[in-house]
């Protein structure tokens, strides 16, 4: 174990109520909350294969919403369609529509460079740049056109404290970044995202490569984060989902696609579902 875990560790213990709640808390809810993604009959097919069936509902701006169901049922789909990362996917069609502050997005004349940028990613295993801590925040900032030394750096410094990785690393900024601990490139990864000033922060599974300690970190991070940003994360963890999430959506797979079948407050879903499905799942009866 290495200082940087020590030092993770003992901040972990310091604030572990913050994350060791009661069965029955979950995340607050958002006040007044106004739509800043619309979602409406949306599907999306990979060759003959239906990976979602007519998803329709909104997210909320400045609120976490998670996304939870069984593997294979179209979560980790539908986040990627979020900001297009299916335009990589060959033989991948999508039908309806997704509006991100009124704009379809899948409409020809949105500008997909644009869109990644207000809309960042952060995927389930650290996935820093085989480069210097440094450069992991500066290679993204001079790609979108920040390239003035002084404004690299402020920036630089201002997402490494926004998720308490400046004061453990701003004295070795030139090392390697895959030399950090996986909760330290987890939290780098986020902080390279919020360098370009999203809108909206997709999170695929961001703690399940964690352990424990780091996870918890990951985690206030995330909650931290709210209000600020707008935040959708896939996770398995359904108590970490009551824990940190304003909304949670429900999916499960019918006749071989995946489907929403329950969407609304955290509390609700998890403590007065409307579907039998939702009631069995988080209960732990069926998934």
């Amino acid at each position: 174990m290495n200082t940087h875990d020590i030092e993770e560790i003992q901040r972990s213990v310091e604030k572990q109520h913050t994350f060791t709640l009661g069965p029955l808390q979950t995340g607050p809810a958002c006040c007044d909350p106004q739509p800043i993604v619309q979602v409406k009959n949306f599907s999306l097919h990979y060759d003959n294969k239906t990976a979602l069936d007519k998803v329709t509902l909104d997210i909320y701006r400045g609120c976490i919403t998670a996304l939870i169901g069984p593997s294979g049922c179209g979560k980790t789909s539908f986040l990627s369609a979020i900001n297009r990362l299916t335009d990589l996917i060959p033989n991948c069609k999508v039908v309806g529509h997704i509006q991100v502050d009124g704009v379809d997005i899948y409409q020809s004349a949105c500008d997909v460079q644009v869109l990644r940028q207000q809309i960042g990613m952060v995927f389930q295993k650290p996935t820093p740049f085989p480069l210097s801590i440094r450069r992991n925040i500066e290679l993204p900032l001079r790609e979108h056109g920040v390239t003035k030394r002084a404004e690299v750096e402020a920036v630089s410094e201002q997402v490494l404290r926004d998720v308490g990785l400046w004061h453990e690393v701003h004295d070795r900024l030139d090392s390697a970044a895959l030399s950090l601990s996986g909760g330290q490139q987890q939290r780098l990864c986020i902080a390279r995202a919020l360098a370009l000033k999203p809108k909206i922060l997709l999170m695929d599974e961001p703690c399940s490569a964690l352990d424990p300690i780091a996870s918890g970190v990951v985690e206030d991070l995330i909650v931290g984060l709210q209000g600020r940003y707008t935040i959708v994360i896939v996770t398995h963890n359904l108590a970490q989902a009551r824990r940190i999430a304003n909304y949670a959506a429900f999916f499960w797979v019918k006749e071989r696609a995946g489907h929403l079948i329950e969407f609304g407050h955290c509390r609700d879903i998890f403590e007065t579902p409307v579907h039998q499905l939702t009631a069995a799942y988080v209960s732990g009866a069926r998934g």
